[in-house]
């Protein structure tokens, strides 16, 4: 099949956004750093180290620049000698091993400076117009030092502990979009290789990546001296860049319904087309078993003592067993329709979103150009249409939150929780409602309880009425009439579970949105927060091209 137009429609919003399906979401052809890497493997992209100075503490700076056709960008990195009683994940902290920023070109040693008296700081500090990013990362510290000592010694780290930590260095932020004076995400929208999501915060983990095997390799040879060897390729290729991600990244979600929607919709709309196709080549089969056997390699080193993800990594073996024993056959019509029906009549929620991933792979024409849609291009904003009849506003809120509008919010168990900022720590928080002294400061992150307030709200107008009279009478609701809106152009934009409840997993959220950069090892500590793997697999700079530039986060099966 050449086109690409689906004949089977794709997975409707609500069975596609409730939290235990978001929160079951995998890597795919469509995460932002395989988009990254594939579109720098392409265009074949060049890299350089200009700098490198730093002395045998780690203390200094250096610059790695990424030469694309058009444009270049250069990681500016700063290495610190922490103290271990200093070093903090927490987005409060103050100090760090490494600072970072992602500079608009190649800085001179004006701008270097300038950098060096910003960067370090983070927050406190600000940054100008030619920073795409600000991060900072800390090191792994038990795993870094067991590197740097054996390789100090001539000897390779142990494998096991490789596999163990997964990471030299884990980042603790990575800030973009105009945050703390760097460039506003317009300014960089309209060129190609950053169109897509978050390509300048991938593209900074992907330097910092390079940055963190430089320096223990670095450390190495000044502990050392000529008995120091460098990192085997195949080892460092294992090693990705570490996060922990908590409840900040939760709200994103939310506030931002059409960014959501036109990922969601991406990947829905790849997996209508594979599904329409109405036969299979027997190499696309091959590349799926393949691809399977690699992934049930990985989930062995992909561990959690989470008691919800170790349940979750225990049903997606059984389901990954069952996908490799079941008879895949390439008999027309729609071969992998078929496939995906006896999924969805056979395998867990996690199985069927992990055979999501595996199907798209094979079908690179009808995957990867939907990346041109996802970001959100409208930078006006949308706009309320206030001459909208009520009676069409009513449908709209019962086409998206009708799940909602019968629930009983008077009831704790619906209304247990709340959304909030910690003046402390300026971190979001969740609380429990009737406990903590926190309804006064709650933010707007209930979409379908408020919903339900507009509907009765709504109870005595006509439905010839329009909403700016409405909304006149009640500006309080201006916020969930604009979302109710919005959802024509953004189907999958909204979240169809309660979002307060007392039974909110947040991690849904957390492991929904890191899909889509492409994370793995996800690895919750709590239902609030999560370790991740970036890039693990990846192929370094010197080593990327056109043909390493896209599987490699299926690593190959060892013998």
């Amino acid at each position: 099949m050449t086109s690409d137009v689906a004949v089977i429609a794709r997975r409707p919003p609500e069975q596609v956004m409730r939290l235990r399906r978001l929160g079951s979401f995998h890597q795919c052809r469509l995460s932002f750093m395989r988009i990254l890497t594939r579109r720098m493997g392409r265009e074949g992209w060049r890299f350089s180290r200009p700098i490198f100075d730093v002395d045998a503490r780690g203390v200094g700076h250096a610059v790695y620049t990424a030469i694309g056709p058009q444009r270049r960008y250069s990681l500016v990195a700063f290495g610190h000698d922490l103290p271990d009683q200093d070093r903090s994940d927490r987005v409060i902290a103050t100090a760090w091993d490494a600072t970072f920023a992602l500079f608009d070109g190649v800085p001179d040693r004006t701008d270097i400076q300038r950098l060096a008296g910003a960067v370090p700081l983070q927050e406190a500090g600000r940054v100008g117009p030619k920073e795409l990013t600000l991060s900072r990362a800390n090191r792994s510290v038990r795993l870094w030092r067991h590197v740097v000592q054996a390789l100090a010694a001539g000897q390779q780290p142990a494998e096991a502990e490789i596999d163990r930590v997964g990471y030299l260095m884990r980042t603790t932020a990575v800030y973009g979009s105009g945050k703390f004076g760097a460039a506003d995400r317009d300014t960089i929208a309209n060129r190609a290789e950053m169109a897509a999501p978050f390509q300048a915060e991938m593209l900074t983990v992907y330097l910092i990546r390079a940055f963190a095997r430089d320096m223990v390799e670095h450390l190495a040879r000044e502990e050392g001296g000529a008995r120091a060897v460098t990192l085997d390729p195949r080892l460092a290729e294992r090693l990705g860049i570490g996060n922990s991600t908590g409840l900040g990244m939760a709200p994103f979600l939310i506030n931002h319904p059409v960014l959501l929607s036109n990922w969601i919709a991406a990947r829905e709309e790849a997996l209508a087309r594979v599904r329409s196709l109405p036969s299979a080549d027997p190499n696309d089969l091959s590349m799926l078993k393949d691809l399977l056997a690699r992934s049930r390699q990985a989930l062995q080193t992909s561990p959690s003592d989470h008691p919800v993800q170790s349940e979750k990594l225990a049903i997606l073996h059984r389901d990954l067993e069952r996908l490799a024993s079941h008879p895949l056959t390439l008999d027309p019509p729609y071969p992998w329709d078929r496939l995906w029906c006896w999924a969805e009549e056979t395998l867990s929620e996690e199985g069927q979103e992990f055979l999501v991933s595996l199907i798209l792979e094979p079908h690179a024409d009808l995957v990867d150009g939907l990346a041109e849609t996802m970001a959100d291009s409208c930078s006006t904003g949308f706009q309320i249409d206030g001459a909208m009849p009520l009676g069409a506003l009513r449908h709209r809120l019962k086409t998206t939150f009708g799940w909602a509008l019968d629930l009983d919010w008077s009831d704790r168990a619906h209304s247990a929780r709340a959304w909030y900022v910690s003046e402390e720590k300026l971190e979001p928080r969740l609380g429990e409602r009737f406990e903590e002294p926190i309804s006064a400061y709650e933010q707007p992150l209930a979409p379908a309880r408020d919903a339900a307030k507009v509907h009765a709200a709504m109870q005595d107008w006509a439905d010839s009425d329009p909403v700016a009279e409405f909304l006149l009478a009640h500006p309080e609701h201006r916020h969930t009439v604009r979302r109710a809106q919005m959802a024509e152009i953004a189907p999958y934009g909204e979240i169809r579970d309660n979002t307060i409840g007392a039974e909110l997993m947040p991690i849904d959220m957390l492991r929904a949105k890191l899909s889509f950069f492409g994370a793995t090892k996800f690895d919750p500590r709590s239902d609030r927060w999560v370790r991740i793997c970036m890039y693990a697999g990846a192929p370094y700079p010197q080593a990327l091209s056109a043909e390493t530039a896209d599987r490699w986060v299926y690593p190959a099966v060892s013998g």
